[in-house]
């Protein structure tokens, strides 16, 4: 019996990493693909789809790197990897995790930067953070890069400490867990600043529900007296982004949960990592299908041809 449930759940197991995976790809690629059609058509992209781009980009990086290799180990194929080579995967995990939740920020930043009324203190902001939008990217990619690497080197450099009494098993390779020494680094380069940029996500998500709500009540009385229920472009991208970061928020928020109780319980049940790994690849498998919306991409495809 024990044995029969295991086989159901190796099954359940081997259908949601694959679902994930591939759904994963081939949303976050086909909004890759459409965002640069747009750009070659317009040789131009609005600061929201230039975000949006990015926070694809790093999400495929997170499948690439993360789904694929779990979905191969569910599948039956053993540990491949050496030490270095899972290194090098697990690290370039944590730079896709990074420039996500950087972006997501940047995006959360900016909408409620355009979307706030003329008297609020984002008045003098509006009109100079388009133009910096590019810039800010490329930053936030540069940090990502260099904190990730500095976590790197110095892990790779005491890779060998007899400090270090445990390895993770990821599936598809054993890494090393870490160390007294390299925990602090890790949570001042890596821990600390995501903490600050959820925080700071939760804030301007809250901004733009509140102006939405404000909105709403003002504008009430034009729908009724017009008889029409239509929603502003504004109202609708901001309706969108929302949608985009609370689902981020709810999975990141699980994830470091279950990641925290993974690296506090050193007997953990066996089912607790393979959950954590479901859920962590949850929101860079569906955030594209939050952001379809299919007549308002045809529509847009006919305006740029």
């Amino acid at each position: 019996m024990p044995n029969r449930r295991m086989d159901i759940w190796n099954l359940i197991n081997r259908i949601i990493f694959l679902l994930q995976t591939t759904i994963g790809i081939l949303g976050n690629f086909s909004l890759i693909f459409y965002y640069l059609i747009l750009y070659y058509r317009q040789c131009t992209l609005k600061p929201t789809d230039l975000i949006l781009m990015h926070i694809m980009t790093a999400n495929a990086l997170i499948i690439l790197s993360s789904g694929v290799p779990h979905t191969m180990a569910a599948f039956g194929l053993k540990p491949f990897l050496n030490n270095l080579a899972c290194r090098l995967l697990v690290y370039t995990q944590v730079l896709g995790r990074s420039v996500s939740i950087s972006t997501t920020c940047l995006l959360s930043v900016f909408q409620a930067m355009t979307i706030s009324p003329r008297e609020s203190c984002w008045k003098d902001h509006k009109a100079r953070s388009a133009r910096y939008i590019g810039c800010s990217i490329s930053i936030l990619w540069v940090i990502s890069i260099l904190t990730t690497f500095l976590s790197c080197v110095h892990t790779f450099i005491t890779m060998n400490n007899k400090n270090i009494t445990r390895k993770r098993d990821l599936g598809y390779c054993s890494s090393v867990e870490h160390n007294e020494v390299s925990d602090p680094l890790y949570t001042a380069l890596i821990v600390c600043p995501e903490i600050f940029l959820s925080v700071l996500i939760v804030w301007c998500s809250m901004s733009m529900v509140l102006f939405l709500y404000r909105h709403k009540q003002r504008v009430q009385h034009i729908r009724s007296t017009r008889g029409s229920s239509r929603t502003s472009p504004d109202a609708r991208a901001t309706q969108n982004i929302l949608g985009l970061v609370s689902t981020f928020m709810v999975f990141y928020t699980l994830s470091s949960i279950l990641h925290g109780c993974i690296s506090l319980l050193y007997n953990h049940n066996w089912w607790l990592p393979t959950i954590n790994r479901v859920i962590y690849l949850c929101f860079p498998s569906f955030a594209p299908f939050v952001l379809m919306n299919p007549s308002s991409i045809l529509s847009r495809f006919i305006k740029s041809g």
